[in-house]
């Protein structure tokens, strides 16, 4: 029973972390902005680090259950 919500936390954090990683790669490939208005580097930086933060969170959630 307890199992659930982890199980529920790790899917979101799982398909937003690569939804993110995926659109940023795909951006960065085709030489378009991640973010407009800021650093093309920076902004694909903080995007791709975001994205390896949830994808771990989700594995730590599956480790929980």
């Amino acid at each position: 029973m307890e199992s659930g919500p982890a199980i529920f936390a790790g899917v979101v954090f799982a398909l937003f972390g690569g939804g993110l990683l995926g659109w940023t790669v795909v951006r960065v490939r085709n030489r378009e902005p991640v973010a407009h208005g800021v650093s093309p580097v920076a902004s694909a930086t903080l995007a791709s680090l975001a994205a390896v933060i949830t994808l771990a969170a989700g594995t730590w959630c599956f480790t929980r259950v």
